[in-house]
């Protein structure tokens, strides 16, 4: 498939995609799509009847979030997402002269795509729960007992989540200095980003209803990069006995496009063995994990951008569909724009870890950057990037990035 808009060969938003966002040029928001290195309103699209045997109420193309959008179905979006995809390959489209639709993504300001209402982290990558039960617990048996028969998760603080772009102060919080019996108060030494993707929910339930690992995809839309920013001082003092709270809920970044799931679908891979096997909730069949490159680069102040990481969501032991299918077994409901994360994904090589704890083996070996200077965690002034794409030679359908800067912390007593 081809496109009369010129593509960067190594685009992310190739003819494959078609995702869509939420965006602003003059402050009016509207839904919007990505192809190449243009930005399709989908406000000003449907204003000419483009999708008029499609949806009745135009308004939720001039939204401020993809709820509305989102709410009117797979089967509408879905057809909206492949008549777009038509008319961008057909050279004689009426969109291809109408230059007032697209705007260079440089010019458009993206916001947080969704209204999210509540947010779930999970803690699915054996990788990475292995690697931080050997530094903290036990080495011979790192993981605990319940890992191997349950997507261990908490829920999470929503509106701390941030559109990529937004800088991040260092949180305060308490703390106990290894060298004292008292707890101290003031900013994380040791910030740490993570390495995930999320998925959004698009298909609401009632209380009392359950999700099943055969339907859980009906109820995905599609999925996002995040990056679940962690104090680990602050988790290592708060965490016994209730789990994270401040270590966790001052922010989150999100890439602002969202891809459904249908685009991923050629990227689709079986998932690895599952040891013991898993209750019958919980079992399923075909392929639901998806080979998705990702990458970590930190770039300082003033400084060039240095990548630190390589991994890939194929390697979660815990897909999407057991996790949604996990969440709801006792009957919690789910509405649209919740959003679901991965947690931590690390593979299993040390190029493949998904966070500094990991990478810096809780900061006993610091990496050097390409201007000499050290990091175990995270400086201020630091901005941390996450990238992910899936290809398959021609076929290249990639999530742009969330990129955060870290601020110094404020001030408080």
């Amino acid at each position: 498939m081809n496109s009369w808009i010129d593509i960067p060969e190594q685009s992310d938003f190739s003819i494959y995609n078609i995702p869509f966002g939420i965006g602003s040029t003059d402050g009016s928001p509207f839904v919007c799509t990505r192809i190449g290195d243009q930005v399709l309103n989908l406000n000003r699209l449907a204003a000419t009847n483009f999708f008029s045997d499609l949806v009745d109420d135009l308004t939720v193309f001039q939204q401020s979030t993809l709820n509305a959008f989102i709410a009117l179905g797979k089967p509408i979006t879905n057809a909206i997402r492949i008549k777009i995809q038509h008319a961008l390959s057909d050279n004689h489209s009426t969109l291809k002269n109408n230059t007032d639709l697209f705007t260079p993504f440089q010019k458009v300001q993206m916001h947080l795509p969704v209204a999210i209402g509540d947010y779930t982290d999970f803690y699915s990558s054996i990788e990475h729960a292995t690697n931080v039960g050997k530094m903290f617990r036990d080495p011979e048996n790192a993981l605990l007992p319940n890992w191997r028969h349950l997507p261990v998760g908490y829920h999470g603080r929503a509106s701390s989540i941030v559109i990529s772009g937004t800088s991040i102060l260092r949180p305060n919080g308490q703390t106990k200095p290894a060298d004292s019996d008292q707890p101290v108060f003031g900013p994380s030494k040791r910030l740490d980003f993570e390495l995930e993707m999320g998925f959004i929910i698009g298909k609401k339930t009632n209380v009392g209803e359950t999700i099943s690992t055969s339907n859980a995809e009906d109820h995905i839309f599609g999925m996002v990069l995040f990056n679940d920013w962690s104090a680990r001082d602050i988790q290592t003092w708060e965490y016994v006995p209730l789990g994270p709270f401040l270590s966790k809920n001052f922010a989150s970044g999100m890439s602002p496009w969202v891809v459904v799931l249908e685009a991923l679908d050629p990227f689709r891979v079986e998932g690895p063995k599952q040891e013991p096997a898993v209750l019958p909730y919980l079992q399923y069949e075909g392929r639901r994990n998806y080979d998705i490159v990702l990458e970590v680069v930190i770039t300082p102040e003033n400084g060039s951008e240095n990548v630190i990481s390589k991994s890939n969501f194929k390697f979660m032991y815990w897909n999407i569909c057991q996790q949604l299918a996990h969440h709801t077994c006792n009957g919690c409901n789910v509405n649209i724009g919740d959003l679901m994360a991965s947690g931590t994904i690390s593979g299993p090589d040390r190029d493949s870890l998904g966070s500094m704890l990991e990478i810096t083996t809780a900061g006993k070996n610091p990496i050097t950057l390409h201007n000499g200077e050290m990091r175990s965690f995270i400086n201020d002034g630091d901005t941390v990037t996450l990238r992910g794409r899936a290809e398959n030679g021609k076929n290249r359908v990639g999530f742009g990035e969330v990129a955060n800067k870290i601020l110094p912390a404020s001030v408080q007593k």
